[in-house]
Formats: C-alpha cells, structure tokens, sequence
C-alpha cells in the first residue's frame, strides 16, 4: 500500500513539476530600435516592464476555423470527380501568457543591447514585488 501510495506521489510531483517551467526570451532583433534615442529607448524598456509587473493579458482567440473549398479524387464506383468539401479545424493556440512573456522579454533584451550599441546610460527597473 505504501509503494502504491509513494508511486502516486512521485508521478503527480513529476506532472506537477514539468508545468512550472521558467520563462526565457525569445529572440528580438535590436535593429527595430536603433532610430530610437536615449531617453526613448529607456521610456521603451519601462514600458515593457511596466506591462509586465501589471500582467500579461494574451490575445483572445477562439482556436476554431471553417473552411469550404472544391476537392477532387476517385470516387466510389471507381470514378474520379470535383466535389465540394468543407473542413472544421479546432485547434490550441499558441499565443499563451507563457509565449507573451517570452516576446515581451526578448524586446527588452533588444532594447538594452541597442541601448549598449549607442553608449546609454540604461537603468533597467527591477520587477515589482507582487
């Protein structure tokens, strides 16, 4: 009973522990910055941190799509033929809080090295304590 018991626990801390993953930045390019100035670049960067100690909110997306098109093939008594056919996709979207974060971060990232590129002074903010 105590090896069923143990097993059990084992399994949930194994679940348990693969949905908690750290967030890492996803790859910005810091080029879509460099016509930034100093000050602008450091109001940039305060923005992004200033969503992020608010929340990240995801786009709403429904996940579901319909398609009707013309499709062609072999046809049961060995024809071939055109029909209409329609398609319903219902599908995850990937545009998670997760995913947001990781954008949101890797523009920071971005900011801070066409920061370095230009010689400025940048303060970056610490997260707010929640």
């Amino acid at each position: 009973m105590n090896a069923i018991k143990l097993s059990l626990l084992a399994a949930s801390a194994l679940l348990l522990g693969a949905c908690a993953t750290t967030v890492k930045p996803t790859y910005v390019s810091p080029t879509q910055y460099q016509s930034l100035n100093c000050f602008q670049l450091q109001s940039e960067y305060n923005r992004i941190q200033q969503y992020l100690n608010n929340g990240v909110q995801p786009a709403k997306r429904t996940g579901m799509g319909v398609g009707v098109g013309l499709g062609g093939g072999w046809g049961s008594g060995g024809g071939w033929g055109i029909g209409p056919s329609v398609s319903v996709n219902m599908g995850q979207s990937s545009n998670t809080k997760n995913t947001e974060i990781s954008r949101l971060m890797g523009e920071q990232e971005a900011v801070l090295q066409a920061a370095k590129f230009k010689g400025c002074p940048m303060i970056p903010q610490a997260k707010a304590a929640q």
